[in-house]
Protein backbone atom coordinates (compact mmCIF):
# COMPACT_ATOMS: atom_id res chain seq x y z
CA UNK A 1 0.00 0.00 0.00
CA UNK A 2 1.75 3.47 -1.04
CA UNK A 3 2.22 6.07 1.57
CA UNK A 4 0.42 8.89 0.98
CA UNK A 5 2.50 11.81 1.41
CA UNK A 6 1.55 15.76 1.72
CA UNK A 7 3.92 18.36 0.19
CA UNK A 8 3.34 22.12 0.90
CA UNK A 9 5.96 23.08 -1.45
CA UNK A 10 3.31 21.60 -4.20
CA UNK A 11 0.20 21.94 -2.63
CA UNK A 12 -1.42 24.85 -5.02
CA UNK A 13 -3.60 26.64 -2.38
CA UNK A 14 -0.26 26.73 -0.04
CA UNK A 15 1.66 28.09 -2.60
CA UNK A 16 -0.74 31.11 -3.28
CA UNK A 17 -1.53 31.74 0.46
CA UNK A 18 1.88 32.04 0.91
CA UNK A 19 2.64 34.48 -2.49
CA UNK A 20 -0.32 36.53 -0.85
CA UNK A 21 1.52 36.98 2.56
CA UNK A 22 4.93 38.04 0.74
CA UNK A 23 3.06 40.82 -1.37
CA UNK A 24 0.76 41.76 1.81
CA UNK A 25 4.45 42.45 4.09
CA UNK A 26 6.57 43.75 0.93
CA UNK A 27 3.73 46.28 0.48
CA UNK A 28 3.31 46.97 4.04
CA UNK A 29 7.41 47.83 3.96
CA UNK A 30 7.26 49.52 1.42
CA UNK A 31 9.20 47.39 -0.85
CA UNK A 32 9.29 46.40 -4.06
CA UNK A 33 7.34 42.98 -4.53
CA UNK A 34 8.07 40.17 -6.67
CA UNK A 35 5.46 38.09 -5.40
CA UNK A 36 2.85 39.93 -7.15
CA UNK A 37 4.15 39.60 -10.77
CA UNK A 38 4.37 35.80 -10.05
CA UNK A 39 1.20 35.41 -8.88
CA UNK A 40 -0.47 37.37 -11.44
CA UNK A 41 1.78 35.30 -14.55
CA UNK A 42 0.94 31.99 -13.46
CA UNK A 43 -2.73 32.35 -11.64
CA UNK A 44 -3.70 34.33 -14.64
CA UNK A 45 -7.04 33.34 -15.94
CA UNK A 46 -7.28 29.47 -18.09
CA UNK A 47 -3.92 28.06 -16.63
CA UNK A 48 -4.84 24.95 -15.34
CA UNK A 49 -3.15 25.85 -12.12
CA UNK A 50 -6.06 28.62 -11.35
CA UNK A 51 -8.09 26.33 -12.58
CA UNK A 52 -6.77 23.98 -9.71
CA UNK A 53 -7.30 26.60 -7.13
CA UNK A 54 -10.80 27.51 -7.87
CA UNK A 55 -11.11 24.61 -6.97
CA UNK A 56 -9.47 24.53 -3.55
CA UNK A 57 -11.50 27.69 -3.09
CA UNK A 58 -14.65 26.28 -3.70
CA UNK A 59 -14.53 23.47 -1.15
CA UNK A 60 -13.12 25.75 1.71
CA UNK A 61 -16.06 27.91 1.02
CA UNK A 62 -18.83 25.80 0.53
CA UNK A 63 -21.26 24.60 2.31
CA UNK A 64 -23.91 22.19 2.61
CA UNK A 65 -26.05 21.12 5.71
CA UNK A 66 -26.35 16.81 4.99
CA UNK A 67 -23.39 14.59 5.07
CA UNK A 68 -24.96 12.93 1.64
CA UNK A 69 -24.90 16.39 0.10
CA UNK A 70 -21.06 17.53 1.15
CA UNK A 71 -19.88 13.78 0.13
CA UNK A 72 -21.67 14.24 -3.24
CA UNK A 73 -20.09 17.92 -3.56
CA UNK A 74 -17.04 16.66 -2.59
CA UNK A 75 -16.67 13.76 -5.16
CA UNK A 76 -17.50 16.50 -8.13
CA UNK A 77 -14.54 18.62 -6.87
CA UNK A 78 -12.85 15.24 -6.98
CA UNK A 79 -14.02 14.68 -10.53
CA UNK A 80 -13.63 18.32 -11.56
CA UNK A 81 -9.76 17.94 -10.81
CA UNK A 82 -9.34 14.76 -12.92
CA UNK A 83 -10.20 16.54 -15.59
CA UNK A 84 -7.70 19.32 -15.61
CA UNK A 85 -4.98 18.57 -17.99
CA UNK A 86 -2.28 16.89 -16.00
CA UNK A 87 0.49 17.52 -17.77
CA UNK A 88 -0.19 20.89 -18.15
CA UNK A 89 -0.48 21.27 -14.61
CA UNK A 90 2.64 20.26 -13.27
CA UNK A 91 4.85 21.89 -15.65
CA UNK A 92 2.75 25.19 -14.68
CA UNK A 93 3.31 24.18 -10.81
CA UNK A 94 7.19 22.92 -11.51
CA UNK A 95 7.67 25.91 -13.35
CA UNK A 96 5.75 28.40 -10.28
CA UNK A 97 8.02 26.35 -7.91
CA UNK A 98 11.51 27.25 -9.65
CA UNK A 99 10.68 31.01 -9.72
CA UNK A 100 9.44 31.38 -5.97
CA UNK A 101 13.03 29.03 -5.20
CA UNK A 102 14.72 31.84 -7.75
CA UNK A 103 13.06 34.97 -6.22
CA UNK A 104 12.77 33.70 -2.30
CA UNK A 105 14.74 31.97 0.74
CA UNK A 106 12.60 29.18 0.74
CA UNK A 107 13.02 28.35 4.47
CA UNK A 108 11.70 32.07 4.88
CA UNK A 109 9.06 32.30 2.15
CA UNK A 110 6.85 28.47 4.40
CA UNK A 111 8.16 29.65 7.44
CA UNK A 112 4.70 31.39 8.08
CA UNK A 113 1.93 28.91 9.88
CA UNK A 114 -0.82 28.38 7.94
CA UNK A 115 -4.15 28.38 9.87
CA UNK A 116 -5.97 25.98 7.49
CA UNK A 117 -3.15 23.64 6.69
CA UNK A 118 -4.91 20.80 7.63
CA UNK A 119 -7.57 21.04 5.34
CA UNK A 120 -5.26 22.49 2.68
CA UNK A 121 -3.52 19.25 2.91
CA UNK A 122 -6.92 17.04 2.83
CA UNK A 123 -7.54 18.34 -0.66
CA UNK A 124 -3.75 17.83 -2.07
CA UNK A 125 -4.51 14.43 -0.80
CA UNK A 126 -8.24 13.53 -2.24
CA UNK A 127 -6.03 15.59 -5.66
CA UNK A 128 -3.04 13.77 -6.03
CA UNK A 129 -3.52 10.31 -4.83
CA UNK A 130 -6.66 7.64 -4.99
CA UNK A 131 -8.33 5.58 -2.92
CA UNK A 132 -6.13 2.48 -4.43
CA UNK A 133 -3.00 3.83 -2.91
CA UNK A 134 -4.65 4.12 0.65
CA UNK A 135 -8.52 3.79 1.79
CA UNK A 136 -7.51 4.92 4.76
CA UNK A 137 -6.15 8.07 4.83
CA UNK A 138 -7.97 9.11 1.85
CA UNK A 139 -11.35 8.13 4.05
CA UNK A 140 -9.67 10.31 6.67
CA UNK A 141 -9.17 13.45 4.54
CA UNK A 142 -12.39 12.93 3.23
CA UNK A 143 -13.76 12.99 6.65
CA UNK A 144 -11.74 16.16 7.58
CA UNK A 145 -13.51 18.28 4.54
CA UNK A 146 -16.85 16.71 4.99
CA UNK A 147 -16.87 18.20 8.45
CA UNK A 148 -15.53 21.42 7.32
CA UNK A 149 -18.28 21.83 4.44
CA UNK A 150 -20.82 21.20 7.15
CA UNK A 151 -19.87 23.50 9.63
CA UNK A 152 -19.67 26.24 7.26
CA UNK A 153 -23.63 25.53 6.90
CA UNK A 154 -23.69 26.05 10.38
CA UNK A 155 -21.56 29.46 10.76
CA UNK A 156 -23.62 30.82 8.15
CA UNK A 157 -24.19 33.69 8.09
CA UNK A 158 -20.39 34.41 8.64
CA UNK A 159 -20.41 36.23 12.42
CA UNK A 160 -17.37 38.50 12.58
CA UNK A 161 -16.06 40.78 15.47
CA UNK A 162 -17.98 44.48 15.80
CA UNK A 163 -15.28 46.93 13.93
CA UNK A 164 -13.29 44.62 11.70
CA UNK A 165 -14.38 46.80 9.26
CA UNK A 166 -12.66 45.10 6.29
CA UNK A 167 -13.61 41.30 7.29
CA UNK A 168 -17.04 42.07 7.58
CA UNK A 169 -17.47 43.69 4.25
CA UNK A 170 -15.12 40.72 2.47
CA UNK A 171 -17.77 38.28 3.51
CA UNK A 172 -20.46 39.56 1.91
CA UNK A 173 -18.64 40.72 -1.40
CA UNK A 174 -19.01 38.02 -4.57
CA UNK A 175 -16.85 34.87 -4.33
CA UNK A 176 -14.38 35.24 -6.98
CA UNK A 177 -11.08 33.16 -7.53
CA UNK A 178 -9.16 36.24 -7.18
CA UNK A 179 -11.35 38.51 -3.96
CA UNK A 180 -11.22 34.75 -2.07
CA UNK A 181 -7.45 34.66 -2.60
CA UNK A 182 -6.74 37.96 -0.57
CA UNK A 183 -9.43 36.94 2.05
CA UNK A 184 -6.08 34.85 3.78
CA UNK A 185 -4.88 38.54 4.31
CA UNK A 186 -8.32 39.92 6.55
CA UNK A 187 -7.31 38.90 9.97
CA UNK A 188 -3.31 39.90 9.36
CA UNK A 189 -4.32 43.45 8.26
CA UNK A 190 -6.78 43.93 10.89
CA UNK A 191 -4.75 42.23 13.79
CA UNK A 192 -1.43 43.99 12.75
CA UNK A 193 -2.97 47.61 11.55
CA UNK A 194 -6.38 48.11 13.96
CA UNK A 195 -4.92 51.65 13.97
CA UNK A 196 -6.13 52.67 10.74
CA UNK A 197 -9.06 54.98 9.71
CA UNK A 198 -12.03 53.74 7.47
CA UNK A 199 -10.57 55.69 4.82
CA UNK A 200 -7.40 53.67 5.09
CA UNK A 201 -9.05 50.68 5.31
CA UNK A 202 -11.11 51.15 2.20
CA UNK A 203 -8.21 51.53 0.53
CA UNK A 204 -6.21 48.66 1.21
CA UNK A 205 -9.78 46.42 0.62
CA UNK A 206 -9.53 48.10 -3.11
CA UNK A 207 -5.86 47.32 -3.51
CA UNK A 208 -6.40 44.06 -2.42
CA UNK A 209 -9.87 43.12 -4.26
CA UNK A 210 -8.30 44.91 -7.60
CA UNK A 211 -4.80 43.36 -7.65
CA UNK A 212 -5.26 41.34 -10.82
CA UNK A 213 -7.55 44.16 -11.84
CA UNK A 214 -5.66 47.17 -12.74
CA UNK A 215 -8.54 49.05 -14.71
CA UNK A 216 -10.64 49.34 -11.69
CA UNK A 217 -8.02 50.16 -9.13
CA UNK A 218 -6.94 53.21 -10.98
CA UNK A 219 -10.40 53.78 -11.50
CA UNK A 220 -10.64 53.77 -7.52
CA UNK A 221 -7.55 55.85 -6.79
CA UNK A 222 -8.50 58.18 -9.54
CA UNK A 223 -11.47 59.15 -7.46
CA UNK A 224 -9.90 59.10 -3.64
CA UNK A 225 -7.84 61.95 -5.65
CA UNK A 226 -9.92 64.76 -5.20
CA UNK A 227 -11.27 63.33 -1.78
CA UNK A 228 -7.82 63.42 -0.19
CA UNK A 229 -7.37 66.94 -2.35
CA UNK A 230 -10.18 68.58 -0.45
CA UNK A 231 -9.57 66.76 3.27
CA UNK A 232 -5.91 68.75 2.67
CA UNK A 233 -7.40 71.96 0.98
CA UNK A 234 -9.71 72.07 4.61
CA UNK A 235 -7.17 71.42 6.77
CA UNK A 236 -4.72 74.04 5.17
CA UNK A 237 -7.32 76.96 5.81
CA UNK A 238 -7.30 76.31 9.39
CA UNK A 239 -3.40 75.80 10.07
CA UNK A 240 -2.16 79.53 11.17
CA UNK A 241 1.54 78.83 10.20
CA UNK A 242 2.12 80.34 6.56
CA UNK A 243 4.99 77.26 5.91
CA UNK A 244 2.91 74.47 6.68
CA UNK A 245 0.07 76.09 4.49
CA UNK A 246 2.89 76.33 1.67
CA UNK A 247 3.78 72.16 2.15
CA UNK A 248 0.42 71.30 2.48
CA UNK A 249 -0.18 72.84 -0.85
CA UNK A 250 2.69 71.28 -2.32
CA UNK A 251 1.95 67.59 -1.72
CA UNK A 252 -1.70 68.49 -2.76
CA UNK A 253 -0.35 69.27 -5.93
CA UNK A 254 1.78 66.26 -6.28
CA UNK A 255 -0.55 64.01 -5.72
CA UNK A 256 -2.36 64.79 -8.80
CA UNK A 257 0.74 63.76 -10.52
CA UNK A 258 -0.62 59.81 -9.30
CA UNK A 259 -3.86 60.21 -11.21
CA UNK A 260 -2.11 61.06 -14.56
CA UNK A 261 0.44 57.66 -14.17
CA UNK A 262 -0.66 54.47 -16.66
CA UNK A 263 -0.56 51.95 -14.19
CA UNK A 264 -1.29 52.20 -10.57
CA UNK A 265 1.85 50.45 -8.72
CA UNK A 266 2.25 49.80 -5.32
CA UNK A 267 3.93 52.48 -4.72
CA UNK A 268 1.09 54.73 -5.20
CA UNK A 269 -0.85 52.69 -3.19
CA UNK A 270 1.12 53.45 -0.33
CA UNK A 271 1.25 57.07 -1.14
CA UNK A 272 -2.29 57.14 -0.72
CA UNK A 273 -2.02 55.69 1.98
CA UNK A 274 0.22 57.83 3.60
CA UNK A 275 -2.10 61.16 2.38
CA UNK A 276 -4.44 59.82 4.42
CA UNK A 277 -1.95 59.26 7.42
CA UNK A 278 -1.13 62.94 7.25
CA UNK A 279 -4.91 64.11 7.03
CA UNK A 280 -5.21 62.23 9.90
CA UNK A 281 -2.31 63.56 12.16
CA UNK A 282 -3.63 67.01 10.61
CA UNK A 283 -7.13 66.48 12.40
CA UNK A 284 -5.48 65.51 15.62
CA UNK A 285 -3.67 68.70 15.77
CA UNK A 286 -6.43 70.83 15.19
CA UNK A 287 -8.30 68.69 17.98
CA UNK A 288 -5.70 69.59 20.54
Amino acid sequence: MKKIKHSKYKNTGILFEMLVRQIAADTMHGQKTKALPILKRHFKSGTELGKELQLYRTIQEEEFKTETSAQKFLQACISARKSLNESALRRQKYNLIKEINDSFIVENFFKSRVSNYTMLASIFKLFEYAEVDNPAQIVRSKSTLVEHILRNALLNPVKVKKGNVIKEQYSVQEKDVRLLSYKMLIDKFNNKYNGLNERQKNVLREYINNVSNTVSLKEFIQKEIPVIQKALTRASARVGSKIIKIKLQEVNNMISEIGNTSTIKDKHVLTILKYHELIKELNKMETK
